[in-house]
């Protein structure tokens, strides 16, 4: 693996089933909705950028994508279904204002709403960039999955040991009952 986005798109491919309904969290620069639009049957992908919804209108396909101008936390206002696979790149919009950038309190609250809307053997992704001034965001995210009850879901942490500079590391949630 040469980076933690081939290893997140790897444990969805590995977990592939039909009629899937997949959900961006973090839309940016649209490289997960184009991936989980090239698996799933539906795709939900939103970003509080208007910059990235409007950029990513140019370069996706829109017949299986929602693209939602919004915050992860207000997923509820928009999905009342099981969903397959999540997926979220924390951190600020590439190429974007970097100023701007997820925050623990959104992202744990889409995380408490989005976790039960899991099929069982879905999975959700999270990237996770700690080299920006929000990057703390990491530490609260860890606090709030290991209160997960592990007879429901299993969590793993992976990441690269051998690497300088705040390297970027993934965390997975599978949900098993």
């Amino acid at each position: 693996m040469d980076n933690i986005l081939d290893f997140a798109k790897n444990l969805i491919k590995y977990s592939y089933r039909d009629n899937a309904i997949g959900v961006d969290m973090t839309l940016g620069r649209g490289n997960d909705t184009i991936f989980l639009q090239s698996i799933c049957k539906h795709v939900y992908s939103f970003d509080i950028q208007k910059e990235a919804i409007d950029y990513c209108r140019k370069i996706i396909d829109n017949s299986n994508v929602t693209l939602i101008n919004d915050s992860h936390e207000n997923i509820d206002k928009y999905i009342n279904l099981e969903v397959d696979y999540v997926m979220y790149n924390l951190g600020y919009l590439p190429k974007g204002d970097k100023s701007i950038t997820t925050k623990s309190f959104s992202t744990i609250a889409s995380l408490m709403k989005v976790i039960n809307l899991l099929k069982i053997n879905g999975i959700i992704t999270i990237g996770i960039y700690t080299g920006h001034d929000n990057g703390s965001e990491a530490g609260d995210i860890k606090s709030y999955l290991k209160t997960l009850d592990q007879k429901k879901y299993n969590v793993l942490e992976y990441k690269f040991i051998n690497r300088v500079n705040n390297s970027p590391y993934l965390i997975a949630i599978e949900r098993i009952k």
